[in-house]
Formats: structure tokens, C-alpha cells, sequence
């Protein structure tokens, strides 16, 4: 495991994805982890619990998600070039966006005209 709770527990779900099951339990977590699960909640493709320390996630309709490393900075004007380098399609997923506004969708980052630095992707 190394330093990087948000990029460990992205490919535990994936790795869990991969071997068809369908439930992550880990105790390694962290506010920002949390606020990415919480996005990823809104738009309905994990759901998951903490409870006595244990963060359970249970996996629904996700196809890939993976964090972005190094974490690039961009301005408004830069964030499409992104979106297109780890998106498949327009229409389909999301980039997480730390902004000085929260962390948000690109689709919020763009509506609220502001840049930040990316988090992961999901779709």
C-alpha cells in the first residue's frame, strides 16, 4: 500500500470488479476519499457505509475508475483537454475536480467557471 489512500482504494474497487465480486471493506481512509466516495454516490455508481471504523463499499454500475497521477493543476480554459484524455465519451462520466469551491464534478467545475487540481475519474 503506499501513501495515496484515494488511488489504493480506486483500484481495490476495481480489482474487486475484476474478480466479479461486488463488495469492498477497508479501514484505510481519509476526508478527501470520503468526498470522492460521496460524488460517486450522487451519481449512483457505488454505494457505501462507515461504520465502526470500516468503510464497506458496495460496487452497482461502474466500468472504470482511477485516480490521476500526478495530480495536474488546470485553469477553465485547460479542463476539456482533460476531460477528453480520460473520458471515453462526452456524455459518459465524470472527473473530480478539487477546486477552491469543494471538490466537484467537471461538470460543476465548468458551470462555476473555475479550475483546480484532478482527483480521479469514474465512468
Amino acid at each position: 500500500m503506499s501513501q495515496d489512500v484515494v488511488a489504493d482504494v480506486l483500484n481495490q474497487i476495481m480489482n474487486m470488479k475484476r474478480a466479479k465480486k461486488n463488495v469492498v471493506t477497508t479501514t484505510k481512509f481519509s476526508k478527501l476519499l470520503l468526498n470522492v466516495l460521496d460524488i460517486m454516490k450522487e451519481t449512483g455508481y457505488i454505494e457505501y457505509e462507515l461504520k465502526d471504523g470500516e468503510l464497506k463499499i458496495k460496487i452497482s454500475e461502474i466500468n472504470e475508475c482511477r485516480a490521476i497521477k500526478p495530480r495536474f493543476s488546470v485553469n477553465k480554459k485547460n479542463l476539456e483537454k482533460y476531460i477528453r484524455r480520460f473520458l471515453p465519451s462526452r456524455n459518459m462520466g465524470y472527473v473530480i475536480v478539487s477546486t477552491n469551491k469543494g471538490i466537484v464534478t467537471h461538470q460543476k467545475a465548468r458551470e462555476n467557471e473555475v479550475g483546480g487540481s484532478l482527483i480521479a475519474y469514474f465512468y
